[in-house]
């Protein structure tokens, strides 16, 4: 730009302020004070601050429930499903989807206590669904589902033929609601099953099996059935179909690796229970039970060696599981490790120090460091069902022991008089009872 041959000059312009002109200024700096403010104590937001991050909705979070179940993490899915019915506490579908995860993760414990609480929990969560929507067909299948499974005789002692009987209640009131309902026929299956009402069992499952195969529930209920009836064959075939529809539930390959034990096919077995562990090794998942699995198969073969190294590995996945103890100690007592039988059966019956537990899980690699980091002490278990095994083999290796210098025929007797006491109507049991007292009342030691 040429400027050349001008005076230029720069000059402020002459403005004239009028009075309305500076009440305006004045109304906006008025307003712009009490903005900040606001700002400061967050009444209003900044415009420059980063967009909030979007509320999750029930839906998303069942959603997130239902693909942890499928991939097999149950813990993650109920805590998820649990998210949800905060957010829709009045929905009785999450109620009821959270309740029957609850009764299948209930397979991932290893004590009745464990067990049992988990299906107490199922049991208060169903009983709010029934709350909510008393109408609903599938709340009350559930319900019968939830209630079978708190009839286990092992956890249920003389409430089983109750909960038996509300549990038949609920099917059938879930079939006078909808009769096309899959999932109440093959959960009336399993009661009737229960029941030992064989022909009816079969038959609903059969129904249920007509109306939806494409449900995992309606599969494992007829491998139930045919396993009950000893048809073993078509009851692994049964669950393969379930795992096929949800192929990471560690359950379903513990049950079919059962079965194959029992044809005495171990090898198979043990893939199953395998396959189980690698599961559960993808997710992160610590769980002892198919190692127990295993454990237990290997001495079913008479290799015990390797059974107790499966079974040492289940002990120090949850050394604070006194049944993983109880399982050890019968691993020992088969293979004639008495010593360790009874080492490992003290932690499981009567209870154990750190330093006891500690010598257990590592033997002779144990030192004062690993008992003490962290100082693991076992409670004992309650005699029951489930663990009057561990009992009266204590009692057995106790006795087989016993010598002058260590007194064990004090203790066998106390421990035996109390299955005694608690199992006098099993004749098995009994049997294997009288057959250790015997030993030690030839040393003068009396029944307790």
């Amino acid at each position: 730009m040429n400027l050349s041959g001008k005076n230029v000059t720069f000059r402020r312009n002459q403005r004239s302020f009028h009075p309305y002109r500076i009440l305006v200024l004045l109304g906006l700096l008025i307003v712009g004070v009490f903005a900040l403010r606001a700002i400061e104590t967050e009444e209003l937001q900044s415009p420059f601050l980063p967009t909030p991050i979007p509320t999750r909705t029930a839906n998303s979070f069942a959603m997130e429930a239902e693909t942890q179940f499928i991939a097999g993490d149950l813990n993650k899915s109920i805590t998820a499903y649990q998210e949800a019915i905060k957010l829709e506490p009045t929905n009785a579908a999450l109620m009821s989807d959270l309740a029957r995860i609850q009764v299948y993760s209930s397979e991932l414990l290893t004590t009745d206590a464990e067990k049992k609480a988990r299906l107490t929990e199922a049991l208060a969560t169903i009983d709010q669904a029934v709350e909510v929507a008393p109408d609903n067909s599938t709340v009350h299948a559930v319900r019968s589902f939830v209630l079978d499974w708190n009839a286990n005789p092992n956890l249920a002692g003389d409430e089983r033929a109750t909960f038996l009987t509300e549990a038949e209640q609920e099917a059938v009131q879930a079939l006078q609601l909808d009769n096309q309902n899959a999932l109440a026929l093959a959960y009336y299956a399993e009661i009737l099953t229960d029941q030992q009402n064989w022909v009816q069992a079969e038959e609903y499952s059969s129904q249920a099996m007509e109306l939806d195969d494409t449900i995992m529930d309606v599969h494992r209920v007829r491998a139930y059935v045919l396993e009950s009836l000893g048809n073993y064959g078509e009851a692994i075939r049964e669950y393969q179909n379930a795992i096929e529809i949800t192929p990471n539930l560690t359950p379903l390959y513990i049950a079919i690796g059962v079965n194959y034990r029992q044809l005495q096919q171990y090898e198979i077995a043990l893939e199953y229970f395998a396959d189980a562990a690698a599961i559960n090794e993808q997710l992160g998942i610590q769980d002892p039970i198919p190692y127990i699995a295993i454990g237990k198969t290997y001495s079913q073969m008479g290799e015990f060696f390797i059974a107790g190294a499966n079974m040492r590995k289940a002990v120090n996945f949850d050394p604070t599981n006194a049944d993983t103890y109880g399982a050890l100690g019968v691993i020992y007592f088969k293979s004639r490790n008495y010593e360790g039988s009874i080492e490992a059966f003290k932690c499981s019956v009567q209870g154990c120090n750190a330093v006891e537990s500690c010598a257990v899980r590592w033997g002779d690699e144990c030192t004062g460091e690993q008992a003490n980091s962290p100082a693991i002490v076992i409670e004992g278990l309650p005699l029951s069902g489930s663990t009057v095994v561990y009992y009266y083999t204590y009692g057995s290796a106790l006795a087989a022991l016993h010598r002058e210098s260590n007194g064990y025929c004090a203790e066998a007797m106390e421990i035996l008089g109390e299955v005694r006491r608690g199992f006098s109507a099993e004749p098995v049991v009994m049997q294997i009872v009288e057959s250790s007292e015997s030993i030690c009342l030839s040393m003068g030691y009396s029944r307790q």
